[in-house]
């Protein structure tokens, strides 16, 4: 008999194979488990960037914003005196007009007031509200009849003319350079504005955090202007010290007029602003509940599947059992596939109890959604409806525009010699000397 001669080779044991295979699922897991945490770890680093650079770039966007809107105030308070310089230069050389056209002028303004009045009751339900425009509304009616009455007692007046041109030339051509720096930067911090990280102009710069020469601080700026506000003030009260008390009245009753004419616009679009947000609004909630009902609807219908489903096992499981009966003699034995039968049983009852009272809880749910829906379309009509008289409101009103300046006095020709001035966007309609 041969004998077989075995390859000499290191054998392990069953316990260092059993370790081995141990160690490499410890080794793994610990890995996945060390990988895990460097994803975790990696995804919040990620997320915690992108939140501080969008904040960063929402808040530059605010501070931008609030710029825009400082020196958009401070070249509307230029304007303004700048106008009234323009004005007072008219006025210096154009005859009043009579306080009789102004009078009756004022029957535009009254009417439309008292249109609107009639319009706004024309809202239903509970848009019907007494609101600020109403009160608005009212009470530029009864300024209107007010300067009615005032205008009556000023009819006669006399004019005296005073030419402080040179003052306020001056002051008009400081305005004028103030404004078109004004303008000039508005174009520049829109333009920053409307940029974005997908903007083709971005690059990056050489020394972006230098100060350029000539830079001031918030405080001078606001100085300057202000000097300069000032300044145009002083020239036009000066000037307008020489005028009779007659058109001092007709100014003031001007600035009542205009005042409350945009206090009632102000009052009105802010009140169908807030009427577009809560039809939005409404709309919105229609279209979510919309989306709910047909979701709803949906899982009714899965729910009442799964019923089905749960009931052809149920049957299953009870013929099942009904069968396992017949077993002859000592075979007819409570095994293990009996105590199965019975728990699957048990367990399929508890199942189809608990979705036939989801089922219903459901369908209750649907009708009280339904029904909201409805009272929802309802009120969205009547708020579309209260919509569109604001709107026709705001038309109306929109006869105001020229029919209160010629209440007190009517447009005036410009003035001989002028120019318009306008940024790079062309938006402005301010005038300089030519």
């Amino acid at each position: 008999m041969s004998t077989i001669e075995a390859k000499p080779c290191l054998h392990h044991s069953v316990a260092d194979w059993q370790n081995n295979n141990r160690q490499l699922s410890a080794t793994a897991e610990h890995e996945r488990d060390v990988s895990h945490v460097i994803r975790q770890e990696g995804r919040g680093l990620r997320n915690e960037t992108t939140i501080k650079t969008w904040w960063d770039e929402s808040d530059t966007c605010r501070r931008l914003g609030e710029r825009l809107w400082d020196v958009s105030r401070c070249k509307d308070s230029l304007e303004s005196s700048a106008v009234e310089v323009d004005t007072e230069m008219e006025a210096l050389t154009l005859a009043k007009e009579e306080l009789e056209q102004a009078l009756g002028a004022t029957a535009v303004p009254l009417q439309v007031t008292q249109e609107c009045l009639t319009l706004r009751q024309g809202r239903r339900g509970l848009e019907l509200v007494g609101d600020p425009v109403e009160e608005e509304l009212k009470q530029e009616v009864r300024l209107i009849e007010r300067v009615q009455q005032e205008l009556q007692q000023h009819v006669g007046r006399t004019f005296e003319q005073l030419w402080y041109g040179h003052v306020l030339q001056e002051a008009r051509h400081q305005l004028t350079m103030d404004l078109q720096n004004k303008m000039d930067a508005l174009d520049v911090d829109r333009i920053c504005l409307s940029l974005t990280v997908k903007s083709a102009q971005i690059s990056l710069k050489t020394n972006p955090l230098r100060i350029p020469p000539g830079t001031v601080t918030p405080q001078e700026w606001a100085q300057f202007s202000q000097y300069n506000v000032t300044v145009a003030q002083e020239a036009v009260l000066l000037s307008q010290q020489m005028r009779e008390n007659a058109s001092l009245t007709r100014s003031k009753l001007q600035n009542e007029l205009e005042k409350q004419r945009r206090a009632t616009e102000f009052a009105l679009r802010k009140r169908t602003h807030t009427e577009e947000q809560s039809r939005q609004e409404l709309e919105w909630q229609l279209k979510i509940t919309e989306d709910e009902i047909s979701e709803m609807e949906a899982d009714i219908r899965g729910l009442d599947q799964d019923l089905r489903v749960k009931t052809a096992s149920l049957k299953l499981a009870h013929t099942r059992l009904e069968n396992r009966t017949c077993r002859p003699g000592m075979d007819l034995c409570r095994d293990q596939v009996q105590l199965g039968l019975v728990r699957e049983v048990q367990q399929l009852e508890a199942s189809i109890k608990a979705l036939d009272q989801k089922l219903g809880e459901a369908q209750h749910s649907l009708q009280k959604m339904c029904l909201h829906h409805a009272r929802m379309t309802q009120d969205l009509n009547r708020k579309q409806e209260a919509l569109s008289l604001e709107q026709r409101s705001l038309n109306t009103r929109h006869r105001l525009t020229d029919a209160t300046c010629a209440a007190v006095g009517g447009d005036k020709p410009a003035v001989a010699g002028v120019v318009p001035l306008a940024n790079s966007s062309g938006r402005s309609r301010l005038r300089t000397l030519a």
